[in-house]
């Protein structure tokens, strides 16, 4: 015999009406309560014909993620966590790279816009104007596009400054900041804003090397950075990636790390991507990836949502500084 909605409302401990409201993605349901339902709909094997729901409320079940690239282990982490939330909430998730190619972020707004995705996670290295995105369910991380757009960012500014005193209280004397610079106003700019505050509280000269970069041109910037500060002995660098070539560069120049150089990654140890003990500010990318995909969900039901969410990063301490 054939599972019914009634077999499931049994399971889960709920009414026939709750089940019903979970299926159709209705609000008045608790998350908790959402996810037993769910959870028994697969223990039964149970799949409704939404087809016919889901034409009638324009409907996809389909929400999208736009990264700049997905080789990164940043992004590619972020994409896999993304994707398993989304699938608690009976959503696909399409994953779009879309560096050097912004008419790839303007056709998913196009799409959401003409009911063919339900909402997107925005990762963006793109300008795009509020009124643009107005009445679009979008959720952005780490950039601000304005007031009805939310975003999930982690505490950059507070972070960077604890890595800067951590080194100088290990004898630092010349730091340098490493980075790349967004295209677009972003929250990461706090790194920035953090050292050069850091300098000046300690009255240290700026070493700072901060520059609009694609992915792929880790190598110039670096090469630019310790050619123009060569005597530098600890640097706090923005981002994963840049940190891995900043080491490299420096081990082929000799420095000894952490004796002659230290180093502070921001964006984490990424273990499964690299051998590399780096000390690093970690960011919860998992954490984060789950809120963004929360968030956006509230604002496809139409609910309220927090504009600015924060998340703690941690400091962990690798072999790159003293």
């Amino acid at each position: 015999m054939a599972t019914t909605i009634k077999d499931v409302a049994k399971l889960a401990g709920v009414g026939i009406g709750t089940v019903s409201r979970v299926i159709n993605n209705e609000k008045g349901v608790g998350e908790k309560t959402r996810k037993k339902v769910l959870e028994a709909m697969n223990e039964l094997n149970y799949s409704p014909n939404n087809m016919a729901s889901q034409l009638r409320k324009n409907e996809t079940r389909i929400i999208a993620l736009l990264v700049p690239v997905v080789s990164h282990p940043f992004f590619a982490k972020l994409a896999y966590y993304v994707e398993d939330e989304a699938d608690k909430f009976g959503y696909s998730v399409i994953l779009v790279s879309s560096q050097q190619r912004v008419e790839k972020e303007t056709e998913i707004i196009k799409r959401i816009r003409h009911r063919e995705v339900d909402g997107a996670v925005f990762v963006t290295h793109y300008m795009h104007e509020e009124e643009e995105l107005k009445n679009c369910p979008i959720i952005s991380i780490d950039r601000a596009f304005g007031k009805n757009i939310p975003y999930v960012t982690s505490d950059n500014y507070d972070a960077t400054k604890k890595a800067i005193k951590y080194m100088i209280e290990r004898g630092a004397k010349k730091v340098g900041f490493l980075g790349s610079k967004p295209l677009v106003a972003s929250e990461v700019m706090e790194r920035e804003r953090a050292y050069l505050d850091s300098m000046k509280e300690y009255g240290m000269p700026i070493r700072m090397v901060n520059e609009v970069m694609q992915h792929g041109e880790e190598s110039a910037i670096v090469a630019s950075f310790l050619e123009k500060y060569a005597d530098v002995d600890s640097v706090f660098v923005s981002g994963y990636t840049l940190s891995q070539f900043f080491k490299e560069a420096a081990l082929e120049l000799g420095k000894k790390i952490p004796e002659d150089l230290q180093i502070v990654s921001y964006d984490g140890i990424f273990k499964q991507w690299s051998t590399s003990n780096m000390t690093s500010v970690e960011q919860p990318i998992e954490e984060m990836a789950r809120q963004v995909v929360r968030l956006l969900i509230k604002k496809i039901r139409g609910e309220e949502t927090c504009v600015r969410t924060v998340l703690k990063t941690k400091f962990v301490l690798g072999t790159t500084t003293r």
